[in-house]
């Protein structure tokens, strides 16, 4: 069984806004096209352009339609990723210790060396965010584009993964969620950031912010008005929903 560390200086990770998403896949190109030019291995592909294209994608995107009871249909972008969890199973269920979570930035990865592409961190990842290369036979994963956030190499703004920097809408944000002062932690305070799947007990360091109805944005209610996160709202829904897909 592989540890976890006991804690961590910091805690890297997203905020993602679901308010402001527009389901441009932008994020899921660009993390693509970085991670395949710039990562360990990259990121594979078999029969891309044939009847049955595989392939390897470290970022997704899901759009679901709700009905609130009350007024119309609704379209929401649920951008899915690492989520980078202080109780991470998929990094206690490796067998070799290739899944590993480092203390100085919290950011969870694998070391492609030591992994037999075994597939039992897929299986634990109760959100989906694990990637079996088919042509490496390894797994993949987010890695907040760690060859970007340290690279001295590349302009000061461009040191922040390669989805955040790319969204159009400016739905993501990158921080540090161990710092109270960060951007990322005031704006989790500000807008209600929650967990995802809190009762799993994972702790994940990414906070997504909920969405509000249309009518309530159109008229300019903040955003503490949004769609209710109680079993019968959005994010319930959507818990029960990831949960079955898994």
């Amino acid at each position: 069984m592989t540890a976890l560390p006991a804690l961590t200086e910091a805690k890297l990770g997203l905020v993602i806004d679901l308010d402001t998403c527009v389901g441009c896949h932008a994020c899921v190109v660009s993390c693509k096209e970085w991670n395949t030019g710039g990562y360990g291995a990259p990121l594979g592909d078999r029969d891309a352009y044939g009847d049955t294209p595989e392939g390897a994608w470290l970022n997704r995107i899901h759009s679901y339609e709700i009905s609130p009871e009350n007024g119309p249909a609704e379209i929401v972008h649920f951008p899915k990723s690492c989520l980078h969890c202080d109780d991470a199973p998929c990094v206690t269920v490796c067998p070799t210790g290739a899944s590993y979570k480092r203390s100085e930035d919290g950011i969870v990865l694998v070391d492609e060396d030591r992994c037999i592409g075994c597939g039992l961190c897929a299986w634990a990842c109760p959100y989906g965010a694990r990637e079996m290369d088919p042509v490496e036979k390894v797994m993949k994963k987010c890695t907040l584009c760690v060859d970007r956030i340290y690279n001295d190499n590349i302009p000061e703004e461009d040191r922040v993964p390669a989805c955040v920097r790319t969204c159009p809408a400016n739905a993501r944000h990158f921080g540090d969620l161990a710092d109270p002062e960060s951007d990322v932690s005031q704006l989790v305070a500000a807008r209600g950031g929650m967990d995802l799947m809190p009762a799993l007990g994972t702790k994940p360091v990414n906070k997504y912010l909920p969405p509000r109805r249309k009518a309530d944005r159109d008229s300019g209610t903040p955003h503490a008005d949004r769609l209710p996160d109680a079993p019968g709202g959005f994010l319930g829904w959507l818990d029960a929903t990831l949960d079955r897909l898994g």
